[in-house]
């Protein structure tokens, strides 16, 4: 069974902004820029529920880019 192409398109597109919130919620130099960069893309992907996930996602890229002492 084909899938609609509306469906392959819709799948495609939600794939697009996920990786794109990702790569941009590394985008900073300290936590809040990441944070911030992180909730609104976020905000724009998926409205008030993807800015805090955003949020969250760039506070976790960065404690995992701070080196371990």
């Amino acid at each position: 069974m084909t899938p609609k192409p509306s469906a392959c398109r819709n799948l495609s597109l939600a794939a697009l902004a996920t990786f794109s919130a990702l790569v941009l919620s590394a985008c900073g130099h300290n936590m809040e820029q990441r944070a911030a960069t992180g909730a609104m893309t976020g905000a724009v992907v998926a409205g008030p529920v993807g800015a805090v996930v955003g949020a969250g996602v760039g506070a976790v890229v960065d404690t995992a880019a701070k080196p371990k002492n």
